[in-house]
């Protein structure tokens, strides 16, 4: 019984793992993708801050279960953007596997900083 009951847990703790870095990684690939389209837009229609915070209001408007939609948030995903912009090599890099806290701490310390 003993282990059995082991094995069990440990392929509970395993999936659970599992889990979590896919629902992670498909945060990194969503901000990724958030951050491209206001790259572009900021790009080609001058958006500044304010169509950034007002579009933060809205989404967590939209969306009061999640968080994240932050301005400073939103600033994140577009310097994410620029420095990965291609979202299909996101989930083969370490990217995509860690945290988007982590992520934001990496991108502070990068020269895309300016680019917020």
């Amino acid at each position: 019984y003993a282990a059995t009951l082991e094995d069990l847990k440990r392929r509970v703790r395993d999936a659970r793992f599992t889990a979590q870095r896919r629902v992670n990684t498909e945060l990194i690939l969503l901000y990724q993708s958030i951050g491209q389209t206001l790259l572009e837009r900021t790009e080609s229609e001058a958006w500044g801050s304010g169509v950034i915070t007002q579009l933060a209001n809205d989404l967590r408007a939209e969306f009061p279960e999640m968080k994240g939609f932050s301005p400073s948030n939103l600033k994140y995903m577009r310097l994410f953007a620029r420095g990965w912009p291609d979202s299909a090599a996101i989930g083969q890099q370490p990217a995509g596997q860690l945290p988007w806290g982590h992520l934001m701490l990496l991108l502070d310390k990068l020269e895309l900083r300016g680019w917020q």
